[in-house]
């Protein structure tokens, strides 16, 4: 048993919680031995800050919360010195892939409109839709997954987005689109579709 001042953790459940964090550390960061070091870091301060825990939550949210402000902390380090307003040529394909999409007077062309979803939430709930979601996220070019991922994982606003990674709010608005046009595409092909595959 990992015990620590305010929870029990059986090695079973440590185990799990730690492959899921891991799974969503790499995600977030796109390096495997960074994402390792602020798994670590994040499971050394819940057992060492156990006493915070109040049983207010389910004890693996807790530790993601601890987990996410790891990760947060961890790509303001990243964003100092790298500079995500250059346009990458796999995000300039996505540009050109999504011109194609609609005719001239900016309506969707026939075999691009959206299909119907059915219904999100089942879908929402489906662990499988979870692995082809991460795949399709994985796909984009990372400079529009990450930006995505500040913005509607980690609940970066908009202004802190930007100045994080020293970019407009017109240029972050133009990665958004791209990166929830790609994992729409993605998504519509490989899970919402018949004969789902992943990406």
């Amino acid at each position: 048993m990992s015990a620590a001042e305010g929870f029990v953790v059986d090695d079973e459940m440590l185990a799990g919680v730690r492959r899921d964090m891991l799974k969503f550390a790499s995600l977030q960061l796109r390096d495997e031995t960074l994402a390792e070091d602020v798994v670590q870091d994040a499971l050394v301060a819940a057992l060492k800050n156990g006493r915070q825990f109040a049983g207010r939550s389910a004890l693996k949210t807790w530790i993601f919360a601890i987990l996410k402000n790891k990760i947060v902390d961890q790509i303001r380090e990243k964003c100092r010195t790298t500079n995500v307003s250059a346009i990458s040529p796999e995000e300039a394909n996505m540009d050109e892939a999504f011109e194609r999409l609609f005719k001239e007077n900016a309506h969707w062309t026939p075999e691009a409109r959206p299909r119907d979803w059915g219904n999100p939430e089942e879908s929402l709930r489906e662990k499988r839709f979870w692995i082809v979601f991460d795949a399709c996220l994985k796909h984009l070019p990372e400079n529009t997954a990450r930006v995505f991922m500040m913005r509607e994982f980690l609940e970066f606003d908009t202004n802190e987005v930007c100045q994080e990674l020293s970019i407009t709010a017109s240029n972050c608005h133009v990665i958004l689109h791209r990166a929830r046009n790609g994992l729409r595409r993605c998504l519509e092909k490989n899970w919402f579709m018949e004969g789902v595959q992943t990406c």
